[in-house]
């Protein structure tokens, strides 16, 4: 697991850009691209302290956003083209609404309304990427 890349979003936030990718046998590999925004709680973003405080309870100070591309068995002579076009398909599909003025306050409000739904929510284990 490497961080290929950190690209600085206008609204303060970074995306980095982790490969994944395994061997699979002598001449193929799994292919995978992790792309992730860690997001920082702040407690102006929620209507009161106590919903603060119980996101940060479950999902801890700063949760991620995450987004995987994965292709298994990929002949070693194309892994590095598909690892390519997986990150212009991220920049095509996804950068532009990671880098909305508002989007780190929706998804702080994104991840209460999670435990609004799961009352039961526990405090997530941390990923290990």
């Amino acid at each position: 697991m490497r961080c290929l890349e950190k690209i600085p979003l206008t609204n303060g936030l970074t995306v980095e850009v982790w490969d994944l990718s395994v061997s699979v046998a002598s001449d193929t590999e799994k292919v995978e691209l992790l792309f992730k925004v860690p997001i920082p709680l702040k407690p102006e973003d929620f209507a009161c302290p106590d919903d603060y405080r119980k996101v940060r309870e479950v999902f801890g100070d700063e949760p991620c956003f995450e987004s995987r591309m994965i292709r298994s068995f990929v002949p070693l002579v194309e892994a590095d083209r598909l690892r390519t076009e997986f990150g212009e398909i991220f920049r095509k599909d996804l950068l532009q609404y990671l880098d909305r003025p508002h989007f780190r306050r929706a998804f702080a409000l994104a991840k209460y309304r999670e435990i609004l739904r799961d009352p039961r929510h526990r405090k997530v284990v941390p990923n290990e990427t």
